[in-house]
């Protein structure tokens, strides 16, 4: 009966032990607010859910319980640096009684202190120690003296060590007592009188050492004088020539190494040049230049004299203090006589400096006829005059005296009128120059003013001058009036190509300024040549529509398009300006009519134009070879064209099919190769039928020499000679060179050879070694619909790689979840410590306030009891 007892009342303890967590469990089971039902979506039969129902404040009592037990221990102990560990032997072993712990510690100390510290020691025994100290150290008797008692006092012996031991104390007594009434006396404080007194004998001593000190060294300057003169005697003394050639011969030649030397000592060293200056301050520089200048100009042009505008000394009073007086310069004059009269005036330097000069000659030169003068005028004074002869010489000195005051005011007039000839001249000269400062005119009316009429270099200097005097970077509007100075620089060269006769030697020149310009605001220069060139397309399209074709342009659209090639890259692949002058080329060859010799004119210079503009990036242009072709064929009899096909503008057979047939073979054979001038395009100078022949023949040379060098341009391209067929068609065929003269079968012949000697290299057609990327393609990409919740089979291998990627998903969600409610455990913590903190310190102010109240109030109750008693 005994053991079912004892088994029970284990089971009651158990449950006892149990009941309380397992009856919490219970109650949070049975509390539905305790309790949250993760739903599904849909039930499937046989499937095990182990998180359909959870404790979400059990689990979040557990996770809190654990971050106290682990994650706020770490927080509290993050600032201690480190942490002390017990061991001794068997602290944390619980197996282990007391005793044994303390026997086995003593037994490994006195292992630790028997051990040997050499091995191959078999006499080492143990070491006996005193206070610390072992024995055998302190038998040595090594006691080190202190080094300062052995050296400072050695052999040394005190007067007050040697009256104590062997003079009875009695003398060092009376040394102590006779120091000490020192010490009272200077402890004493002295009155304002002894300090005086004091001071006074200071002074008077000072000043005494300060005479004395004076009179020695007067009298050591007063020997070294007289020493010195002794020796200065010996010293003249100069070495005859024979000793001091004897002396050089002695001295020894210096060695190379040392006149090396001395050459390095003499260079010239490198000397620190100046900063380079920016391009505003080079700017600023030469609009200061150039606005001095124009001052100095506008002073001139008014006839205003430098020295007019130096300031002239003013009025001054008689009590007049002269306290802004500045000594700049020394500008006392000299006194002089001149003819007996005191001279005050100012005289030129230059000829002051002449006259001095002069005389000085004179007196060097002349002495001896200076000396024979003097004796003379000593003989006449010497000499004793009549009466008579004094009054003759009274009448001839009031003759010559109004003679030379006539020739003075003679002179002066001619000066006078000199100076205001002068005057003039200097007024019209600066008239007639330059302005050195001019603004940037704000229309083409202004701009036209400015330039026309005047000398090309004139005009040149003008558009400087308004560049550098309106810098961008000296004002913040300049940058938009120069922008628009390009639009009107450029429609004035359209202007002066349009005049009769064109300006072309002046329109050379504008070329440069309008670069310049272009190089500064190429934004602006494109937008202008753009305008243009739109504009001229515009007018072709009207032209068409109302006439139904074309005609060249002027001169002046020519003279644009070759400054787009000046002035903007040509070799672009690509280009805002040069593309469309390229299309507007292209549509003059295609769809302008050559209807008269002017007109042919125009399109050998716009081919000129083609072959500029791709000489670099050889661009194919098939409207440059269609044309050469039109042109060859309007210098052959009229026939239909075999071997060759004929485009717009040209046509096989009509009116104007036979431009530049020339059948005159005297004019053939007075004909010279001459270029064509670009005035021929505004009209014909040349009247006679032999003149026009001539310019026939000219413009087919031209042809000639554009074949040539297309030739040369395109002879790398594979289609060459099927691109130069109807050329060497036209060439060989159709021509009569026969009947041309030798220049021109030259020429002819030259073209020839060029287009015959390029040989035919054609490539076979090859795969590429690379297969082509394919464009992409906006198409739908089509994708294998999976079944829901399935996995997709596949090989081991991938399945575990899907397994683990799954898993390290849901690890990585999990981590990044825990690391959040840690941090915010944490936040809690803190809010929690500064809380406590806060409170804390609240407390101590309050409790501090009820002490100063209580003391306030304690001692306003004494202040009335005194008051009332």
């Amino acid at each position: 009966m005994g053991k079912p007892t004892k088994q029970r009342r284990k089971g009651q303890v158990a449950a006892r032990a149990k009941g309380p967590s397992g009856a919490g469990m219970a109650m949070v089971k049975n509390n539905p607010f305790e309790v949250k039902v993760n739903k599904q979506k849909f039930n499937i039969l046989g499937r095990r859910t182990k998180h359909d129902v959870g404790l979400p404040g059990v689990s979040r009592s557990k996770a809190v319980k654990k971050r106290t037990q682990t994650l706020l221990k770490e927080y509290k102990e993050r600032e201690k640096s480190s942490v002390f560990k017990d061991k001794r032997f068997g602290e944390y072993n619980t197996k282990i009684s007391p005793e044994e712990k303390m026997m086995k510690r003593f037994a490994l100390e006195r292992q630790q202190n028997h051990e040997k510290k050499s091995i191959y020691n078999l006499n080492e025994d143990e070491e006996l120690t005193h206070y610390g100290q072992s024995l055998a150290d302190i038998e040595k008797l090594n006691d080190v003296i202190d080094s300062d008692s052995d050296t400072e006092e050695r052999g040394i012996l005190s007067a007050e060590l040697t009256a104590a031991h062997f003079g009875g104390g009695g003398g060092l007594l009376r040394r102590k007592a006779l120091t000490g009434e020192q010490d009272e006396e200077e402890e004493k404080p002295k009155s304002r009188k002894e300090l005086i007194e004091e001071l006074i004998a200071k002074s008077k001593q000072e000043k005494r050492e300060r005479q004395t000190q004076r009179e020695n060294a007067l009298e050591l300057t007063e020997k070294l004088d007289t020493d010195w003169k002794e020796i200065q005697t010996l010293l003249s003394h100069k070495t005859p020539k024979s000793e001091r050639k004897d002396k050089e011969e002695e001295k020894p030649k210096p060695d190379e190494y040392d006149m090396i030397v001395r050459e390095l000592g003499f260079e010239m060293k490198a000397q620190p040049s100046d900063r380079m200056k920016t391009e505003e301050e080079l700017a600023k520089e030469e609009q200061e230049r150039l606005q001095k200048l124009e001052a100095d100009r506008l002073r001139r042009m008014h006839g205003k004299d430098e020295q007019e505008n130096k300031k002239k000394p003013k009025h001054m009073s008689a009590d007049d203090l002269a306290d802004g007086f500045i000594l700049d310069k020394d500008d006392r004059r000299l006194l002089s006589y001149k003819g007996g009269k005191l001279n005050v005036g100012n005289e030129e330097e230059e000829g002051g400096n002449e006259e001095e000069e002069g005389e000085s000659e004179e007196e060097s030169e002349g002495e001896p006829g200076r000396e024979d003068e003097e004796e003379a005028i000593v003989e006449e004074d010497d000499a004793t005059d009549s009466p008579s002869d004094l009054e003759s010489d009274m009448g001839s000195e009031e003759e010559v005296t109004a003679n030379e005051e006539q020739k003075k005011k003679h002179k002066e007039n001619e000066q006078k009128l000199q100076s205001e000839e002068e005057q003039n001249a200097k007024i019209e000269a600066a008239r007639s120059e330059l302005p050195y400062t001019f603004t940037v005119p704000e229309s083409y009316e202004k701009l036209k003013s400015l330039l026309f009429g005047r000398k090309i270099e004139e005009q040149l200097v003008i558009l400087e001058r308004i560049q550098k005097c309106n810098h961008p970077s000296l004002a913040v509007g300049n940058k938009a009036k120069l922008e628009k100075l390009f639009g009107f620089l450029l429609e004035y060269i359209g202007e002066l190509a349009t005049v009769e006769p064109p300006e072309l030697g002046t329109i050379d020149k504008l070329v440069l300024p309008l670069y310049g310009l272009c190089q500064m605001f190429p934004e602006a220069a494109s937008s202008s040549v753009k305008f243009v060139l739109q504009d001229a397309a515009h007018d072709m399209e009207e032209m068409i529509e109302v006439k139904g074709r074309a005609t060249f342009p002027g001169l002046d659209m020519f003279i644009y398009l070759k400054i787009t090639a000046i002035v903007f890259p040509t070799s672009d692949f690509w280009h805002p300006v040069v593309t469309p002058a390229l299309v507007y080329m292209s549509q003059l060859l295609t769809k302008c009519q050559v209807m008269t010799l002017q007109d042919v004119v125009k399109g050998l210079f716009v081919c000129c134009l083609f072959l500029e503009y791709v000489s670099l990036s050889q661009r194919f242009i098939p409207e440059l070879i269609n044309f050469l072709v039109g042109i060859l064929h309007i210098a052959i009899p009229q026939k239909q064209p075999q071997g060759y096909t004929l485009v717009h503008p040209f046509r096989p057979a009509g009116k104007n099919s036979e431009l530049l047939l020339v059948c005159d073979k005297k004019d053939m054979e007075t004909w010279q190769k001459q270029n064509l001038p670009l005035s021929i395009m505004t009209r014909l100078k040349e009247s006679s039928k032999t003149e026009i022949n001539h310019f026939r023949l000219s413009c087919l040379a031209v042809c000639l020499d554009l074949i040539k060098k297309c030739a040369a341009l395109y002879e790398s391209l594979s289609s060459f000679h099927e691109i130069m067929q109807p050329i060497r068609v036209l060439l060989t065929e159709h021509i009569p060179v026969s009947e041309y003269p030798k220049q021109l079968q030259e020429l002819h012949k030259n073209a020839l050879k060029e287009i015959e000697d390029k040989g035919k290299h054609y490539t076979s057609m090859v795969c590429e070694k690379k297969k082509p990327v394919p464009l992409k393609l906006y198409m739908p990409k089509i994708v294998k619909v999976l079944e829901f919740g399935r996995k997709q089979g596949g090989s081991k291998e991938e399945q575990e790689r899907k397994r683990l990627i799954h898993k390290h998903k849901r690890e990585f969600k999990g981590a990044v979840r825990e690391i959040r409610k840690d941090n915010q455990f944490l936040a809690r913590m803190q809010l929690s410590e500064i809380m406590e903190r806060d409170s804390d310190r609240k407390r101590k102010v309050k409790n501090l306030f009820n002490s100063l109240a209580t003391q306030e109030g304690e001692w306003k109750a004494m202040k009335r009891k005194k008051f009332k008693n």
